[in-house]
């Protein structure tokens, strides 16, 4: 049976250029790989086989020259017992050997003991066989044997080997010296001991070959984006560069260079793939070539795609590649601009394929342990609600977070929730979309056609009307009815998270955005809900566990929800007046000023838009309150505070009771009681807009003037149209103070020069001649002058020069 031979076809020169260091690593690799443990598998034979020597050796002691007599005696008694043959007959001698081929015993070892019906054994073992082996020195390297099938006789099994053919050992090895040079070519070439100033001009060298590269193959792109398709894939292929001096940097470009290019060259419709039927039909080479165009950028947007996602996964994972081209720490980098990326295409491609796929990207970033990649994320979300005018992508975008927060157990951020506060839902509400308002078009029934007009005239007025249909259906506006179902849906899951968050995780740090979320869409909540959310929120206060911020927005998710489609409801809020009135004199100009604009908030709903319902005596302790609290805040907030007091005095009768000193009625007023219609508010007086009236801010000088005047609407003390026709709330954030500095600012004198010495001396001799001509004129009679007095007072009596 002839062996096989394995023969290796030697790669060609074209193929080893095709072939890619990494592969060319790994052949040699498993190479030397496959040797180590052919070496390894004889070491451990030869291993063996000296280790059962030794034992033999220990059993069985045998010189050698008592072996080397033993044979010679065997010879002697051989000869010996042959003496007698030379003296038979060659008959005799014939029948005897015919008689011991046909029997047995004759010539059985009549010493053994064994009966004759047991087969032959083998009498020596391995070792006995090995020992009897001749030793030779092994001068000459042992050649490699190819074991074939063994034979088997009548003494036993005796195995085949052959040598290998010294042809293809040659040839193996000269394969493997081929690529193992080939291999050493990429990586192993001896590089000269550069300066750290030379290796810096190296990378700087290296860095702008790679920006020329990325520029050439995007302009290239832009310019001829169908024809130039395939240089998109070999921009994306310098996502994987190598070169570790220039990795981190070149790997970034690409990424950004990508994203521009992908928002360019994007069509503005969404690419389907085709059907098994239209991939067989014949179409035009315009068609085809589009065709080819779309589906090449589709998958190489797909792969780009994936190429963000497994750089973040790699950063969060902290997994190092083999390659070592791109350290741990410069991850970190590598994923932040994955992750801008990704943002800038959630925002700037929401009608394009994949979008979806990014939303689950970025939505759990939004959680993220770094807080510029949550801030990142986050940010993107608030600008894809803000301009989404559809409906589609806040869809995906709201269901995705009610997922997360679901499946966290409530364990996410605050930030999380609080973009619910930017979707659009309320601007479409109020058709602010032209598209919504604008009449649609009506055609002419056929009765007005057959009466108004001719049959040359129906003729062309029925093409005319086909063909407006038809541009209709090419516009592919969304009808009002569509975007009110979107949003429905969508608002809908965020009721649902806020409410499954109200439910289940009140003590959660969640609660503050939810109750700013409800204060926002309460208007749209179904009147249903209405009683049941008014208890909660109620309860909610009345445990103590909130602090004074989400008691404020408690008390203005209550008073949005009753000042809206909850006139309905016979539900008395009393209980959210007397817990506001207790709250504010917890602010003050610390920490707790920014909340004041939620303050003027609640005061514009439980006032202004619901004052049939409020009585004088509350209106008047809310007054007084607020100007006292006025004292105690920064000039923005006491400017907000004013406007609300200008309202209150302007929409109530008989407010001017507090500019008077006399009494009204019985009783005193009590401050400390938090009980705003029992405190006797009417027997006090507003004497703090006495002292606002010296405030060191204008404007609260001019509210607190035009509130001692009685807030009136003309005249010497009536207010300037730009502070009389402005919300409360808006005066509040115009005149913030966050800057650190005076708002509005002080208008800047100019110092006047320093004086030099003439000029000082000049301004003494005036004052000299002045005073001289005083005296002079003062007196008859001419005395001699002091010149060093009057020179003293001069320069005490002339103005301080700074």
């Amino acid at each position: 049976m002839k062996p096989r031979k394995n023969k290796k076809r030697v790669p060609s020169f074209r193929k080893l250029l095709r072939t890619s260091k990494i592969k060319l690593d790994n052949k040699l690799k498993n190479k030397q790989y496959k040797q180590q443990s052919a070496v390894k598998k004889y070491r451990k034979e030869q291993k063996k086989l000296r280790e059962a020597v030794r034992d033999a050796i220990a059993r069985k002691p045998f010189p050698l020259e008592e072996r080397k007599k033993k044979k010679v005696d065997e010879k002697h008694e051989e000869e010996e017992d042959a003496l007698p043959l030379d003296m038979m007959d060659e008959d005799d001698l014939k029948l005897m050997e015919d008689l011991a081929q046909k029997a047995s015993f004759l010539t059985r070892d009549l010493s053994s003991n064994e009966p004759t019906h047991v087969k032959k054994r083998k009498r020596e073992s391995v070792i006995e066989k090995y020992e009897k082996v001749p030793r030779n020195m092994q001068t000459e390297p042992e050649k490699e044997l190819i074991h074939l099938l063994p034979i088997k006789d009548k003494s036993g099994i005796i195995p085949q080997t052959m040598e290998k053919p010294a042809l293809n050992t040659a040839q193996d090895e000269e394969e493997d010296t081929e690529e193992m040079e080939e291999a050493e070519g990429f990586n192993e070439e001896p590089l000269p001991v550069l300066t750290p100033e030379e290796m810096a001009t190296q990378r700087r060298q290296k860095l702008q070959e790679r920006k020329v590269h990325i520029a050439a193959l995007a302009s290239a792109i832009l310019s001829e984006p169908d024809n130039n398709i395939k240089k998109l894939k070999e921009l994306r292929a310098m996502l994987m560069e190598q070169d570790p001096n220039v990795a981190v940097i070149v790997r970034k470009l690409v990424m950004v260079s990508l994203m521009e290019v992908f928002k360019d060259i994007v069509p503005s419709y969404k690419i389907r793939p085709l059907t098994e039927a239209e991939k067989a039909t014949k179409v035009k080479k315009e068609t085809q070539k589009l065709r080819e165009f779309e589906e090449g950028l589709v998958s190489q947007y797909k792969f780009y795609l994936e190429n963000l996602e497994q750089t973040i996964k790699d950063w969060k994972q902290r997994k190092l590649k083999k390659s070592n081209v791109i350290s741990l720490k410069a991850y970190k980098g590598l994923a932040e601009i994955a992750v801008k990326c990704l943002c800038e295409l959630l925002v700037a491609l929401p009608h394009f394929n994949f979008h979806n796929n990014i939303i689950v990207l970025i939505v759990p970033l939004m959680n993220d342990a770094s807080k510029k990649i949550s801030e990142l994320c986050c940010e993107a979300v608030k600008k894809l609600f803000k301009q989404d005018k559809l409906g589609y992508a806040s869809l995906g975008v709201v269901k995705v977070i009610s997922g997360l927060v679901r499946g966290r157990n409530y364990d996410v951020r605050p930030e999380v929730l609080k973009v619910f506060l930017h979707l659009r839902i309320k601007e479409v509400e109020l058709q602010k979309d032209s598209e919504d308002i604008a009449p649609k078009k009506k055609f002419m029934t056929y009765k007005e056609k057959r009466k108004n007009l001719s049959r040359m005239q129906r003729k062309w007025k029925k093409a005319e009307e086909k063909l407006e249909r038809e541009l209709l259906e090419a516009e592919a506006s969304e009808s009002k009815a569509k975007k009110l179902k979107l949003h429905t849906e969508t608002l809908n899951i965020v009721f649902v998270t806020y409410f499954r968050i109200l439910k289940k995780a009140q003590k959660s740090p969640l609660l503050p955005a939810v109750l700013e979320g409800l204060a926002k869409f309460a208007h749209l909540i179904n009147v249903e809900f209405f009683d049941d959310l008014v208890i909660v929120l109620h309860s909610l206060i009345a445990s103590g566990d909130l602090s004074y911020r989400e008691s404020l927005h408690c008390i203005l998710s209550a008073f949005y929800i009753l000042s809206g489609q909850g006139d309905v409801l016979n539900i008395d809020p009393m209980k959210f007046y007397t817990h506001l009135y207790r709250t504010l004199f917890s602010l003050h100009a610390g920490r707790t000023n920014d909340d004041i604009g939620i303050v003027l908030q609640c005061l514009d709903v439980m006032f202004a838009k619901r004052r049939k319902q409020v009585s004088q005596q509350r209106a008047l302790a809310f007054l007084k309150r607020l100007s006292t609290l006025a004292l105690h805040v920064l000039p923005n907030s006491s400017v907000g505070i004013l406007a609300t007091n200008r309202v209150l005095m302007q929409t109530f009768p008989r407010m001017d009771l507090l500019l008077d000193n006399e009494s009204q009625g019985s009783g005193v007023y009590l401050p400390e009681l938090d009980e705003p219609e029992h405190c006797n508010a009417q027997n006090t007086a507003l004497w703090e807009l006495h002292l606002l009236q010296r405030h060191y801010h204008p404007i609260v000088q001019k509210f607190a003037a035009h509130l001692i005047a009685g807030a009136p609407t003309e005249g010497s003390g009536a207010l300037s149209l730009d502070l009389s026709q402005r919300h409360a709330t808006e005066l509040f954030e115009e005149y913030s103070m966050r800057g650190m500095a005076f708002n509005p600012p002080v208008a800047s004198v100019t110092p006047r020069k320093k004086d030099t010495f003439s000029q000082m001396d000049s301004f003494i001799d005036e004052e000299l001649n002045k005073q001289l001509q005083q005296h002079i004129s003062a007196t008859a009679v001419h005395k001699p002058l002091d010149f060093a007095k009057h020179l003293k007072e001069a320069s005490l009596s002339h103005p301080k020069i700074p």
